[in-house]
């Protein structure tokens, strides 16, 4: 394949096959995820594993960090980017929307003195999330209007930023849990 295009019509072929499978084992659960993080000896650089991939992630020298790699903020938005932009494909895919080029650009901010003096109503989170899409298509501005609000619709990581969430916790300390269910629900 040597076009986005191209592609598109491949990925439409290999989703189709996925539904096709899904709908005949409709008693398959949901997919679990995880991930697992450590933190490395002397540089405290943060190890991502999943699956079968790791990445690093650390702090920059302000943090005490060697800039080894992305922020957990930076991490987050390219995430967000690259979930977009997966759906984008998907999306485009299986509305047969032929799309010759997509990047998507994200941004937001975060502001180290939050929560101290003069900063207590700053959000510790990042904050003020913008993303911009770039395509090349001939589709109409109504295909790609229509391809914008199901990708909003479906994008399962804008959507964990943008619905409430639950999420629990817990801290074992030396096989003992200290811990359990601390983290706070939305």
């Amino acid at each position: 394949m040597s076009t986005l295009r191209e592609f598109l019509v491949h990925k439409r072929e290999q989703l189709l096959a996925v539904e096709e499978q899904q709908a005949k084992d409709p008693g398959a659960g949901p997919k679990l995820l995880s991930a697992k993080v450590t933190a490395e000896g002397r540089s405290g650089v943060r190890r991502i594993r999943i699956r079968d991939f790791q990445v690093l992630s650390d702090s920059g020298p302000e943090l005490a960090g060697f800039d080894l790699g992305p922020t957990s903020p930076e991490l987050q938005l390219g995430v967000l980017g690259s979930c977009l932009t997966h759906v984008y494909e998907i999306q485009a895919a299986l509305a047969e929307i032929p799309i010759d080029s997509l990047s998507v650009e994200v941004s937001g901010q975060i502001e180290p003195r939050s929560g101290k003096p003069g900063f207590e109503n700053v959000p510790r989170q990042p904050h003020a999330l913008a993303f911009t899409v770039h395509l090349e298509s001939p589709a109409s501005g109504e295909q790609l209007r229509a391809l914008h609000q199901r990708v909003e619709e479906v994008c399962p990581i804008l959507n964990l930023l943008t619905r409430p969430q639950s999420i629990t916790g817990k801290v074992i300390n030396r096989g003992e849990t200290v811990v359990d269910g601390s983290a706070r629900a939305q």
